[in-house]
């Protein structure tokens, strides 16, 4: 096992899945609403996480690969996200180190003078929410007032989606 997403097994085919990458993606709430429309919504996930300021396509390929589904965007509450970061096999629980927290004061700012961050990306796996990617924005989300926002979520089969929607 190499550790790299399915089918890829060099970090150079990485890069090749990210220079494919030839439209860009409209990372906005409205875009991932409009992806979820055309039924969509998991290639507009793996294309904004490996869009430039994500720059994260093995993440965009390994929840493709592993999410049979999504759903959203949908407004969660951030008390309900399990907010881990860290490589997928050692994810471990984390606050945000003082050098993240200029990139977060920048988002505060931008959200002040109108900007909408791009949705949350959520995973559902075993009745939790767990954060994807976007633990910056949560935390720029907060310190601008914000309780919750809007988020995609995955799933790895029907009926854990089934299960969320229930709970809803």
């Amino acid at each position: 096992m190499t550790g790299y997403p399915r089918g890829m097994t060099d970090p150079a085919d990485v890069r090749d899945v990210a220079d494919q990458a030839a439209r860009e993606v409209d990372a906005t709430v409205d875009g991932a609403r409009e992806a979820a429309a055309r039924g969509d919504l998991g290639r507009w996930v793996q294309e904004f996480l490996r869009s430039p300021g994500s720059d994260n396509a093995v993440l965009g390929a390994e929840l493709r690969s592993e999410q049979s589904s999504w759903y959203g965007p949908v407004r969660l509450p951030f008390d309900e996200l399990q907010r881990l970061a860290g490589p997928a096999d050692q994810p471990t629980l984390v606050r945000l180190a003082d050098d993240d927290l200029e990139r977060v004061d920048d988002m505060q700012e931008s959200m002040d003078e109108g900007w909408e961050p791009p949705p949350i990306i959520v995973s559902y796996r075993n009745g939790e929410l767990t954060v994807e990617d976007g633990n910056h924005r949560i935390e720029g989300l907060r310190r601008a007032g914000h309780s919750e926002y809007w988020s995609v979520v995955g799933f790895e089969d029907d009926r854990d989606r089934q299960r969320f929607l229930d709970e809803r």
